[in-house]
């Protein structure tokens, strides 16, 4: 499959954001990962840096939502898809060197209370997988509000995971996760 000029220019940023968050990346940095010119970055993207950000995010977070859906639909079961889930996330960290966490977590924790497109972006990446597990809980007969709260907390948990994972470069705080989702889920089962 042939990508495009545009495509390689999100995927490197994806990727910057991902490793060193939005203030560490900057643009000419972008273009030299992507194999494109400062030029090009900027026809593409004239809203310069914030803009190669936002559709960076939006990559990164469709890339997890990809693994998530893969995840909760590997089991018919919630707490096992859940389980799952930590249990490839933690593969995946561990692959790449503990350096490919959560794509949308630097930039989030660095646009904190401002209202920048990014911060919006990461805010809708986040709302995006909850929805994913709620969905999930509610075709296995949980009840609305109870999926709901429960897909936050899965969201929230893996996401905090994620980040002690990588600063310990160590896979177990996301399988005791997985564990402890999977007792919390079950608790909740009707």
């Amino acid at each position: 499959m042939q990508t495009t000029t545009r495509d390689r220019i999100v995927v490197a940023a994806s990727r910057l954001l991902q490793r060193q968050g939005y203030v560490g990346t900057g643009i000419k940095q972008i273009a030299q990962e992507s194999q494109a010119t400062l030029g090009s970055v900027y026809h593409f993207f004239p809203g310069g840096k914030e803009a190669v950000a936002v559709a960076a995010i939006k990559h990164g977070a469709e890339e997890f939502a990809t693994l998530l859906r893969e995840a909760l639909d590997s089991d018919d079961d919630a707490a096992e898809a859940v389980t799952a889930c930590a249990r490839r996330l933690a593969d995946e960290l561990r692959e790449s060197g503990w350096i490919d966490g959560c794509p949308v977590t630097a930039a989030a924790l660095e646009t904190l209370g401002t209202e920048s497109e990014i911060q919006q972006t990461c805010a809708d990446a986040l709302r995006g997988w909850e929805q994913l597990v709620h969905d999930k809980l509610l075709r296995c007969g949980f009840p609305a509000q109870s999926a709901r709260e429960l897909a936050s907390t899965v969201i929230s948990a893996l996401e905090g995971a994620e980040v002690t994972a990588q600063v310990n470069r160590s896979e177990e705080p996301l399988r005791a996760v997985g564990r402890q989702l999977a007792r919390l889920i079950r608790s909740h089962e009707v």
